[in-house]
C-alpha cells in the first residue's frame, strides 16, 4: 500500500472564527495553532500548508491565570546599544492587544518558512466585529470548553 501525501494544490481550506472573551491565553493558543497547522485534519501532512484559516474577535479580552497580568513582559531591542523595551501584558493589551495572541500562536509553530505561510491564515481583530463574512466562518470547535 503506497503512503499518501497532501499536495499544496488539493487542500480544502475552511474558515473558522473564535471569540476569545474570557479564553485563557495559552490553551487558546495551542488550539489556533493546531488548527494552522492542520494537525486536527486526518490528511495532515507536516512538509505541506494542510491547515485552515482562523478568524478570532475579541482579542482584547482575553484572559491569564495567576499574576501574569502584572507579571508577563513582552521583551523588543532597536538594535542599538541600550535599545531594549518592555511592557507589561496589562500595557500590551492596552497598546496592541491583537499581537498578544499573535505571538503566542506564532511561539507554538516551527521556525521555518512554512510556519510563516501558517501565520498570514491567523486574522486577529480586538474588537468583536471582523471582514470575513463573506468566507462564512464557522465557530471552531475547542476542546474543553
Amino acid at each position: 500500500m503506497k503512503t499518501w501525501n497532501a499536495k499544496p494544490g488539493e487542500v480544502d481550506r475552511r474558515w473558522y472564527v473564535v471569540d476569545a472573551d474570557g479564553q485563557t491565553l495559552g490553551r487558546l493558543a495551542t488550539q489556533i495553532a493546531d488548527t494552522l497547522r492542520g494537525k486536527t485534519k486526518a490528511e495532515y501532512t507536516p512538509h505541506v500548508d494542510t491547515g485552515d484559516f482562523v478568524v478570532v474577535v475579541n482579542a482584547e479580552r482575553i484572559a491569564v491565570t495567576g499574576k501574569k497580568m502584572q507579571d508577563k513582559m513582552y521583551h523588543r531591542h532597536s538594535g542599538y546599544p541600550g535599545g531594549l523595551r518592555s511592557r507589561t501584558l496589562r500595557e500590551q493589551l492596552d497598546r496592541q492587544p491583537t499581537e498578544v495572541l499573535r505571538k503566542a500562536v506564532k511561539g507554538m509553530l516551527p521556525r521555518n518558512r512554512l510556519s510563516r505561510a501558517q501565520l498570514t491564515k491567523l486574522k486577529i481583530y480586538a474588537g468583536p466585529d471582523h471582514p470575513h463574512e463573506a468566507q462564512a466562518p464557522q465557530p471552531l470547535p475547542l476542546e474543553g470548553r
